[in-house]
């Protein structure tokens, strides 16, 4: 997630997560990336489909998922939370992004769905 770097060196950490998403959807498609934000994920479940408001921060290329945290500790079940995101959507690559780090290294946590 190179794109992520250039903005946590301008804005550093402390900012509200929407902020981060907004500038990394930016980086993202100046780099030339399909990039949409807020996108609802419906629940297929017995034959229903459930709309319950899940919604995730980004997804490029539909391919990639990417939640964007701004946190000093990451909760698990925010971990659980791009898990699921992965399986309702069938996507396989996720990150978990926590701009609220010294350094973005130690912020970026990648995910494979199997």
């Amino acid at each position: 997630m190179n794109a992520a770097y250039p903005i946590h060196t301008v804005l550093g950490p402390g900012l509200l997560e929407k902020i981060y998403e907004v500038c990394l959807a930016h980086e993202l498609k100046k780099k030339g990336f399909e990039v949409n934000r807020q996108v609802e994920i419906p629940i297929h479940y017995d034959g229903l489909i459930f709309k319950e408001g899940l919604r995730l921060d980004l997804l490029i290329n539909d391919l990639v998922i990417a939640e964007i945290k701004a946190v000093d500790t990451v909760n698990p079940e925010w971990e659980a939370q791009i898990i699921s995101h992965l399986k309702l959507t069938g996507k396989r690559l996720g990150y978990l992004i926590n701009f609220n780090v010294p350094l973005i290294k130690n912020g970026i946590k990648r995910f494979i769905n199997t």
